[in-house]
């Protein structure tokens, strides 16, 4: 079998270890590259990183969003340099990134700073008192200064990626969008949605699928029609 599309990365957003191996099991040799976040910290899912790096050759993308004063986000850091992951997520303001830069010292792991979450509008900006202006605006320029700031790359929305790419800071550094939905998939809870295709099409490096291959009735098959539609694009 040729090597897996590692542009795709399949978000095990599951409660815990054995759902998410059972996912990855399925999924067998098809994907090469796991999103392990927030929701299943507590359900084991540093160690389910581990197993899957480790055991199965994976590539690993840990999506905590890091966000505390920069000490603290430098030894947090420090901890996971030492567990051979890929990604990992932390806030894009300039210290934060910064902080993250530090702790990963000489190890591979690549800093990836969120902008403003996907699932967000500027309704929701407006609610949590981030400065008016278009959101999109703000995105591009959270981009740049976490860019400026040491960032390895960006997680941005479909709709940002290719403005992203046209940043002089964006050269050489990766982009990474969640809100991707293979056409005719429910949106769910993400406001700023793409297809695989158009997603790479914009400057995506990689791509992040969740809910429509874990939840869906043939998760193979709906992994089979995305690899298929990054191949066109």
């Amino acid at each position: 079998m040729p090597h897996a599309d590692d542009r795709l990365i399949v978000a095990l957003d599951v409660p815990n270890v054995i759902e998410g191996m059972n996912i990855a099991e399925t999924l067998g040799d098809a994907v090469s590259f796991y999103k392990i976040g927030l929701g299943m910290l507590t359900g084991g899912g540093l160690a389910l990183a581990n197993e899957l790096k480790k055991e199965h050759g994976k590539r690993i993308f840990l999506d905590m969003k890091f966000f505390d004063i920069g000490a603290t986000v430098e030894r947090a850091v420090a901890g996971i340099a030492q567990y051979d992951l890929d990604f990992l997520t932390v806030h894009g303001d300039p210290h934060v990134v910064r902080a993250a830069v530090a702790g990963r010292a000489d190890s591979d792991l690549k800093i990836l700073a969120v902008t403003i979450l996907t699932s967000l509008d500027r309704a929701d900006l407006d609610a949590c008192l981030i400065r008016s202006g278009d959101l999109q605006t703000l995105v591009i320029e959270r981009a740049r200064r976490a860019l400026e700031a040491g960032a390895d790359g960006v997680i941005a929305s479909p709709q940002e990626a290719a403005l992203i790419r046209a940043l002089p800071q964006a050269a050489g550094k990766l982009i990474v969008t969640p809100g991707v939905r293979p056409a005719g998939a429910a949106p769910g809870d993400q406001k700023r949605v793409a297809t695989p295709a158009a997603a790479i099409a914009d400057g995506a490096d990689h791509i992040v699928v969740g809910r429509p291959i874990v939840q869906s009735a043939n998760p193979r098959e709906t992994v089979a029609a995305i690899l298929a539609e990054l191949a066109s694009a």
